[in-house]
């Protein structure tokens, strides 16, 4: 496997890792969201403590209001601190 395919097989073990916990195994209830972000991505994304913030990201993701974040809609929070990390790597 190449370091890319490693990498990419990460973010999918990470999402597994937290969408096991409670409700349908493969997607995120808010909660579940919640922990993955706050020991995940707290480097990445400012005011992870915050329930406001969460909130807000929750209701971003799910695209269709079902109450869970599917994998294709947590692949948009990634491609976003992806995109941030790329930018702040040039800013250096």
């Amino acid at each position: 496997m190449t370091k890319l395919e490693d990498h990419l097989e990460g973010v999918i073990n990470i999402f597994h890792q937290y969408s096991v916990r409670v409700g349908h195994f493969d997607t995120l209830s808010k909660g579940e969201l919640k922990q993955l972000i706050t020991r995940e991505l707290a480097n990445s994304i400012k005011n992870t403590k915050d329930k406001a913030t969460i909130d807000q990201i929750f209701q971003d993701l799910d695209a269709d209001k079902d109450g869970q974040v599917t994998f294709n809609e947590f692949v948009v929070l990634v491609c976003k601190v992806l995109k941030t990390a790329h930018e702040d790597i040039h800013k250096e």
